[in-house]
């Protein structure tokens, strides 16, 4: 029986752990404190291991034939970044020196303002400390052999930032600082990193973009959740700079490379996947 590590097992690692275990493999998670949002009535194993800390990452047992580093800060800062995501590929790679690795990243690496297309092969110079510090974490996995999943903003059951903002009544529509977003299912991320799982010897030391097929502008976004939701449109105001984040970023992502290696996303377009599957089971 294969197995797979699950370092990370919250919102995007549980359902991958899900997707493992009904494909016959054995499912370890980790998380730092050893609860995750899988079901008690499933058989992963959860295990409190704290991936900044090299010694409990030394100090678990198992081997297995992949190790997923999908870990979140939650919001963090710098500091949390550094912990997580680059202190953490580098105990994973060291311990599982043989093993293939798959670290999830962020297409907010990505710092174009154009309204551009990116590829893998676009440049990737984040502007903020904690863009820089998901660069060096990615190196670490590609230096060790690994894939990197470079995944757009997640939304899903119970999460979606532009909803949110849209429900609170905190959407403001600006032509000034109007930007593509980029929007991922989130058991389509899960999809992708177990297609990548199951594909060691054909994506590895690859970057992917794991995004849908549709960026949409985000007065566009704001506009059809409010009309989705009987509310009237957002106000047309100047976004204060303390409600920016990520900087000011503006690009388009694409994610031919993915999809041509066999990876397709169930929804399309973040309208999709709202309407079909969000916004009936919301509040």
């Amino acid at each position: 029986m294969k197995r797979v590590l699950i370092a990370g097992c919250g919102y995007v690692g549980a359902v991958t752990a899900r997707l493992f275990q009904g494909d016959g493999w054995s499912v370890e998670g980790w998380t730092r404190s050893g609860q995750s949002e899988l079901e008690r009535s499933e058989t992963c194993q959860v295990r409190a291991v704290d991936l900044g800390d090299r010694n409990q990452v030394r100090a678990a047992p198992g081997t297995f034939d992949v190790v997923i580093h999908s870990a979140s800060t939650r919001g963090g800062g710098a500091e949390s970044y550094r912990r997580v995501y680059l202190e953490g590929a580098r105990h994973l790679c060291e311990r599982f020196a043989q093993t293939f690795i798959i670290f999830v990243s962020s297409t907010s690496v990505y710092a174009q303002r154009a309204g551009e297309w990116v590829t893998e092969e676009s440049l990737a110079q984040p502007e903020h400390e904690t863009g820089k510090i998901l660069r060096e974490a990615e190196n670490v996995a590609l230096e060790h052999g690994g894939t990197v999943a470079r995944l757009a903003g997640l939304y899903g059951p119970g999460r979606s930032a532009l909803l949110q903002r849209t429900v609170r009544g905190e959407a403001i529509i600006d032509p000034r600082q109007d930007r593509f977003v980029n929007q991922l299912y989130r058991d389509d991320a899960a999809a992708a990193l177990f297609f990548l799982g199951h594909n060691p010897d054909a994506v590895r030391g690859q970057i992917y973009n794991v995004a849908d097929d549709h960026p949409l502008l985000l007065s566009e976004c704001y506009r059809w959740l409010a009309e989705k939701l009987g509310r009237p449109s957002p106000p047309v105001a100047e976004t204060p700079p303390s409600s920016r984040k990520r900087g000011d970023s503006n690009k388009r992502v694409r994610n031919t490379k993915l999809r041509q290696a066999g990876w397709v996303p169930a929804y399309s377009s973040f309208m999709e996947g709202m309407e079909k599957s969000v916004l009936p089971t919301w509040g």
